[in-house]
């Protein structure tokens, strides 16, 4: 940005809903440099008519520390002019949203590289715990790492 101004970092974690156009508005108003928005917001699935809620935990405090150091590094490698990366918790219901990341660039594949780059890392990196309530009433239990997103935030490093 010029005049070594740095660009917008928005690091949230809440129990509200969020509003993606106010965000992305938020997030870009008066930016004339920015050619290229991407989106990306995570929603509560029911795992196939199985799950009634999914319950969110977080370390406070070190989950937004954390996110700003993955939002950071976005910024620097892929030349971002702005990111958001906001986080609920609490008890969310299938079809409600969990997480909102927001990437603005020159030109798209920046936009879209940060985006991935960031949701790839707070998958793995961000201090977030999900425990399932079960549609059935049975005790759900709490949701194990996943390779599928180890390997996905490995691509990274190369």
């Amino acid at each position: 940005m010029a005049g070594g101004a740095r660009s917008p970092v928005v690091v949230r974690i809440q129990r509200n809903d969020f509003d993606v156009a106010a965000e992305t508005a938020a997030l870009t108003a008066g930016r004339t440099s920015i050619g290229a928005i991407v989106t990306f917001t995570g929603l509560c699935r029911d795992e196939n008519g199985a799950l009634a809620a999914l319950e969110l935990e977080h370390y406070p405090g070190m989950a937004e520390a954390e996110i700003r150091r993955i939002c950071d590094a976005a910024v620097e490698r892929f030349a971002l002019q702005g990111i958001a990366a906001i986080h609920r918790f609490g008890r969310m219901a299938p079809g409600e949203t969990i997480v909102l990341v927001i990437a603005a660039a020159s030109h798209r594949q920046a936009a879209f590289d940060g985006a991935s780059f960031v949701m790839d890392y707070l998958k793995t990196s961000a201090p977030f715990w999900k425990k399932e309530h079960r549609a059935d009433g049975s005790a759900g239990g709490w949701v194990e790492a996943k390779d599928a997103d180890d390997r996905a935030r490995e691509k990274w490093k190369r």
